[in-house]
């Protein structure tokens, strides 16, 4: 097991290697995030909805 100083000092050196993103690039993936949640809910809402109405018209035909 490395000693807390050289453990610190590894730490230290790796965190040096990351590369953070840009602001711009936060910005942009954040607004692409948003875009495709909303597409997925409106895709999703459509599928139930041609589902519930399926399934309504399809009892209606049995028990009526």
């Amino acid at each position: 097991m490395a000693n807390p100083v050289q453990f610190i000092s590894q730490v230290r050196a790796e965190v040096g290697k990351i590369t953070w993103p840009t602001r711009r690039e936060v910005v942009t993936t954040t607004i692409m995030v948003f875009i495709m949640a909303t597409l997925f809910s409106i895709f999703f809402f459509l599928v139930d909805l041609v589902i519930r109405t399926g399934m309504t018209q399809g009892l209606r035909l049995i028990s009526g």
